[in-house]
């Protein structure tokens, strides 16, 4: 059987569930049935009058049990009962508390429509009938108890209105939460592919030339396995950074690229017959740290990209400043762009496709999370040309 909504653990607030049940129950015993007592023994009722007014005040606050699964039949039950306690009680009888826990209960829980036509009734039907029965209606009386009706039925739509605004905002919270670490994993995703991928094609390219010269030339082989050495260590400092983050508490353990370690990333990169050069137009000036960082991310990507798809003999890699935009250009001499240049996820199929296509799609990323923009284009050199235009100040 499915959990009503207001039933529900997960979009529940306040006090406990069985609290909210009983309560009402034991207020209402408690100021129902010594009223009704009270009542008969002052008025002299007859024995049997006497026990039916005292059934009658319990069973309407012993109906209220029922109002968490059926919150419609039983108020319509406790309105029954409270206009039987009307009809056969003195003409001053006691406050029947249950119906009003009853009105309120039932809007809350959605049951609005059986509380006023209920209620409706029942008030309706007991004007009608007080006077068949010896109960005299005055004009005030009758004024007093629909306005006490009403002021019932206003608290029950209060309580479902904060409720209904608690819950949305249970909601919300809940999906700027599941929003957040959404986003969190895909910076760390995007983080761990630019790390990896670029460190393990570098390690890859050195390891096949380590083996083909192990034989023929030694010393190439041992310097093949020393930048092996250098871009694993460099690889695992920075994947340190990156998963330091998911850890409480701890702060990364190497700082997030910068600019300024571009060139050491340009002369590290070792490919056997091609050749990488930077071409540094700034003059000194350096943008904001998140565009630094970006940028050293989408050209650690490109270099990859070009190493194992562009088949390229030459890269050049550009900075400068135009205005209040930060660009980078890359430039291969590569294959080029294929006919099929863009996928509909924005990712250019380069060479096996779907490596380089999730590594250009996190390069616009990148771009994108600072209001920036990453394009491919023929390259004059002959083959691609990125360019990657990012805000020179701090994002705002």
């Amino acid at each position: 059987m499915p959990v009503p909504p207001w039933d529900d653990p997960a979009a529940r607030q306040g006090p406990p569930p069985a609290v909210v049940l009983v309560l009402p129950v034991v207020l209402s015993l408690l100021v129902q049935v010594p009223a009704a007592i009270g009542i008969a023994v002052w008025t002299a009722a007859p024995p049997a009058l006497a026990a039916l007014q005292i059934a009658l005040a319990a069973a309407g606050a012993l109906a209220l049990l029922g109002s968490r699964r059926w919150p419609g039949p039983t108020v319509a039950l406790v309105a029954l009962l409270a206009l039987a306690a009307v009809l056969t009680g003195p003409d001053i009888g006691p406050p029947y508390l249950a119906l009003a826990f009853a009105i309120v209960l039932a809007i809350v829980r959605g049951a609005a429509v059986w509380a006023a036509s209920s209620v409706g009734v029942a008030w309706v039907a007991a004007v009608a009938l007080g006077p068949a029965t010896g109960h005299g209606w005055s004009p005030f009386r009758v004024a007093a108890t629909t306005a006490g009706l009403g002021l019932c039925f206003a608290i029950g739509w209060f309580a479902r209105r904060r409720r209904e605004r608690a819950s949305a905002f249970r909601e919300a919270m809940a999906r700027r939460r599941r929003s957040a670490e959404e986003r969190e994993r895909v910076r760390i995703a995007r983080e761990l592919h630019d790390v990896l991928g670029h460190a393990l094609s570098q390690i890859n390219v050195q390891a096949s030339v380590g083996l083909h010269l192990m034989d023929r030339d030694p010393e190439q082989a041992r310097s093949a396995l020393a930048s092996i050495k250098g871009a694993s260590k460099t690889a695992l400092e920075e994947v340190r950074s990156v998963l330091g983050v998911l850890r409480d508490g701890e702060a990364p353990l190497a700082p997030q690229a910068e600019l300024a370690q571009l060139p050491r990333l340009v002369s590290e990169f070792a490919v056997p017959g091609l050749a990488a050069r930077l071409d540094d137009r700034l003059r000194g000036e350096v943008p904001a740290r998140p565009t630094q960082f970006a940028a050293y991310r989408i050209a650690q990507e490109a270099l990859t990209n070009v190493a194992r798809h562009a088949e390229a003999t030459r890269v050049e890699l550009r900075l400068e400043r135009d205005g209040d935009v930060f660009v980078l250009t890359v430039d291969d001499d590569g294959a080029g762009l294929p006919a099929a240049a863009e996928a509909t996820t924005g990712a250019i199929a380069l060479g096996d496709g779907l490596e380089a296509g999730r590594g250009i799609l996190g390069m616009r990323e990148r771009a994108a999370l600072l209001s920036g923009t990453v394009d491919f284009a023929g390259s004059p050199l002959g083959g691609t040309r990125l360019t990657a235009r990012l805000p020179w100040g701090a994002p705002s």
